[in-house]
């Protein structure tokens, strides 16, 4: 993002329920060739809780960006949107859904409450790493976001 320096590591919240996805994003990140740190809740109200901690009106969030599962136990991926969009700390974070869904609803819904990507999980682990590298490309070298306050 343009106000990182390429030596600080991204700073992701993934909220993910399936162990096996979030090992094979944590490894596609890391293949990548980008350091990362990763931020790990299994539901949407851990999610919720761990951002509302995080921000504060001084400093904002100081996350780069969250990658969110839309079928979680619990609060759903979509509550989450709907949260982060109703919460004038958390509305700036970037978030890019990353669900096995590709139903036409659910990528509209995810639109219409503010996602700023939608990205379907691939099928193959092979892919998970062409992912990683486009979500670097452009969230991390091309987008420009607001900065924190200072």
């Amino acid at each position: 993002m343009s106000d990182q320096s390429t030596s600080e590591p991204v700073d992701i919240l993934l909220v993910e329920d399936n162990p096996g996805d979030v090992r094979l994003i944590r490894e596609a990140f890391e293949s990548a060739g980008f350091e990362t740190t990763f931020h790990t809740k299994t539901d949407g109200d851990a999610a919720l809780e761990f951002l509302r901690e995080r921000a504060t009106v001084e400093s904002g969030l100081d996350l780069d960006f969250m990658l969110l599962d839309l079928n979680l136990p619990g609060t759903s991926g979509f509550d989450v949107l709907e949260a982060i969009k109703d919460d004038s700390l958390l509305a700036s974070l970037p978030v890019l859904v990353l669900t096995s869904s590709e139903a036409t609803e659910d990528i509209v819904k995810s639109y219409e409450l503010r996602a700023n990507a939608y990205l379907t999980k691939p099928t193959d682990p092979d892919e998970f790493a062409e992912i990683s590298r486009a979500v670097e490309s452009f969230w991390v070298d091309e987008a420009t976001l607001p900065s924190l306050p200072s």
